[in-house]
Formats: structure tokens, sequence, C-alpha cells
């Protein structure tokens, strides 16, 4: 595989751009390969800058469930682009956008857009302490809501400790009220609460985590957190960034039948613009300026093109009703395909999904929390992407990042990455 042009354009980043790349996972450090320049995407392909194609599991990190260049989607950004870029004033867009995600999704009653998944967790952690006069936030270990200070701590587990920074430049001040506790362990939040009584304004959760592999909620979790958040006087966050619109065109809550407080939703909100928000409760979301205390503002926010494209994208959930009972189909059989590989190749691994986004864990166990994600071996998972990518898919490079598909992935695709699994299998074995 010739990757001289992609070699070339890395070693000129790396003069610009800290480690050559705007996001860490993208420097392919975890995996120990070298990073794909992408000139374009196809459907549920990628072209890299030496002409080298490749099946794309990322998907934008989930920004993209119909797949690259999708016609709709850039049809609408012509229109939109056609009659300006950015006003710094309400535009027509933007209500519909508002309107569609209100139909769509029952959490949100009232809405803000803002242009990142870190703004707009953010901002509702301001909110969610702005509506209840506390400052404390549980989080869970393994999950990530964005860069902001507040999310970057790191927690002892079992009982709840404070918080101490987890990245240089964070103030301890920043984090002192933040505590981290293990994923799918409510006990763990429950003696949190009661140990800090009346301390904690909020919980925050991926409903399905992401960021530490795809690991689903065990039965129950999600609604013993409701619970517990009501009866503490705090307000339960789902961070859908990442489930939104993927999971069940209503949301990983709608899902599994949970309602949180607030929600934030990205990526494909914004059909892979720059584009999120925060919604929520309107009797909590009318605590945002300028109807409330709580301020946050955004130059950018609900510029006319994301808007634009967000709502082609939620127009084409819309219009197709059976899409996510397709990607299950495909995702069911994609995981079979996979367990299968596993079991002929004879290496310890096992797949853990919830509809479209999964994630090959190198591990003879389940996977229910971070501690069982940091146990895998990350030498055979870096031997699977190797192989993998040597045979033309392109799946996360970190065994820490679910993998997405979407309805570009059609039989062909599902079949031709079992094919290359199979190698890529028997590689991670040794």
């Amino acid at each position: 595989m010739n990757l001289e042009r992609s070699r070339a354009l890395q070693r000129a980043a790396e003069a610009l751009l800290p480690g050559g790349v705007d996001s860490p996972v993208r420097s392919f450090r975890a995996v120990g390969g070298e990073p794909r320049w992408i000139a374009r995407g196809e459907g549920a392909w990628l072209v890299d800058a030496d002409g080298n194609r490749y099946l794309d599991y990322i998907c934008s990190w989930g920004a993209l469930l119909f797949g690259h260049a999708h016609p709709p989607v850039l049809a609408a950004l012509a229109r939109a682009a056609q009659a300006g870029t950015s006003f710094g004033a309400s535009s027509p867009l933007e209500l519909a956008l508002a309107e569609s995600v209100h139909r769509m999704v029952p959490a949100a009653e009232m809405l803000r857009f803002v242009n990142s998944g870190t703004e707009a967790t953010m901002a509702a952690i301001r909110l969610a302490r702005g509506a209840t006069d506390r400052m404390g936030v549980i989080q869970f270990a393994g999950g990530y809501h964005g860069h902001a200070d507040v999310f970057l701590a790191q927690a002892g587990s079992g009982l709840a400790t404070q918080g101490l920074a987890a990245s240089a430049g964070v103030p301890p001040e920043a984090v002192t009220h933040t505590h981290t506790v293990p994923y799918n362990d409510a006990a763990a939040v429950e003696r949190a609460l009661r140990a800090h009584a009346g301390a904690f304004a909020a919980i925050i959760i991926e409903p399905v985590a992401g960021n530490m592999g795809c690991v689903p909620p065990r039965p129950g979790f999600l609604a013993a957190l409701r619970h517990l958040a009501t009866q503490h006087g705090a307000l339960l966050i789902f961070d859908e960034v990442m489930t939104g619109f993927r999971v069940a065109a209503a949301g990983a809550g709608a899902h599994f039948g949970v309602a949180p407080d607030l929600i934030t939703l990205g990526k494909i909100v914004g059909g892979g613009l720059p584009c999120a928000a925060y919604a929520g409760r309107a009797e909590i979301m009318r605590q945002v300026a300028p109807l409330g205390p709580v301020y946050q503002a955004g130059t950018l926010s609900g510029n006319p093109l994301a808007m634009a494209a967000g709502l082609a994208t939620l127009e084409a959930i819309a219009a197709h009703p059976e899409l996510h009972a397709e990607l299950e189909r495909r995702g069911a059989w994609l995981q079979s395909g996979l367990e299968a590989a596993i079991a002929q190749a004879g290496v310890a691994a096992r797949v853990q999904r919830v509809g479209s986004m999964l994630t090959v864990f190198f591990s003879e166990k389940p996977v229910e929390n971070f501690a069982d994600a940091g146990a895998c071996d990350r030498a055979a998972f870096a031997r699977f992407h190797q192989a993998l990518l040597e045979r033309g898919v392109m799946w996360p490079p970190s065994q820490f990042e679910a993998a997405f598909f979407g309805a570009a992935h059609g039989d062909a695709e599902i079949e031709a990455t079992l094919q290359a699994a199979a190698v890529a299998l028997r590689a991670a074995a040794g």
C-alpha cells in the first residue's frame, strides 16, 4: 500500500500542529500505525491522499449516519451557502431544525444550539448548577463529556472521592466538585449522594458509553440513576452527543425508557458540520439567558450551514422509519460474523454492540466499566487494527473508541468487512 503522500503530509504537519493532528486519537499512537490523510469520502468509503480506499468505521466519530457526501446534505449546504454562511442573527433554518429535534426527541422540550459537544455539556453543567444552586457533579470513569475543565477529573473507584485534575493546565479548584464513580455501579452513585447530601447539581452519563469502547448499561442501571437523581434533588443529564439519533431516532433515553432532565446532542444533529445542542425540560431551559440568569452565548451558534446539514439529516431519518431496524439487522450480522471469526481464530476477544455502534474488545470477560476496558489486551487490538487497515478497513485507532457504521454500509460492505476481520483476528492472536 503506497503511503508516500500521507507520510509527507504528516511530516509537514508535525512542524505546525502538535503531533501533526488537531485531535489526539488521529495520531494513531495508541496502535502504533501511520495516520492516513484523507482526501475525500464517498458513502461508506474513505480515499486517502495516495488514492487508497478504506471501508470507514469511524464515520467522523459517529456524526455521519448516512455516510460521506450524502446528496441531500450536499444539496442543502449548497442552497444555504448561496444565501450566506453566517449572520450573527436568527434564521428560519435555526427554527426549522429546533422544531425537528423537538418532534423527534421527547426530552427536548426546549433547546439551545451551540457548536460542539464539549460546549453543550459544559453549558448543561452550568445550567444544572444554576438551576439547583449546587456545585457537585457526578460523572463516570471512562465516560467522556468533552475537554472542559470540570470533566477532566480522576478519582478512586468505589465511594466517590474528591476530584483531582487529570490534565495539565486544569486548576485543582476546577474539579473540586467533580466526583467520579465506576460506570454501571448504581450503588456507588447512591453512596456518593448520601455521603455528600445536598451537594450534587447533576449526574451526567453517556447512556451507552462510547469512549471506553461500546459499553451498554446494565439492565435497570439508567432507571436507578433516574430514581436516585429525583430522590436527592439532582438533575440527570444524558450526554447523547454520540448516541442521539443513532441508537434510536428518539435517542438512547427513549430507547431505554428513561427520561433525563437535560440532554446534550451533537454529531448527527449537525449532519457532519460543527453543531451541537443542549436541551431539556422547559422550566429548566428557561433559566438560560436571556430568560434567566445562566449565561451562555456563541457567535456561530445556529449558523445556517450547520442548521441546513442537520435539518437534511433529520429529515432523512424521519423519511425512513425502517432505518434503525435495518441498521440493527446489519449490526447483528456484523456482530455474529465477528464472533464466529473470533472463535475460529482462537483469540480472547468479544464484541459489544448497541445498534450501529460496536467494539471488539480483546478480553475474555464482558467489559462493563473502565477498569474492565483497561484490562484488555491493547497489543492484540493494535495488531487487529493494523491488519484491518492493510486490507482496506478503517477501524477506530484505539481500543477505547467505539466503531460506527450507517445506512451507506450495505450487505456488500458488511461481507467485505467480515472477510478482512477473519484475517485480522488471526493476526491479533499473534
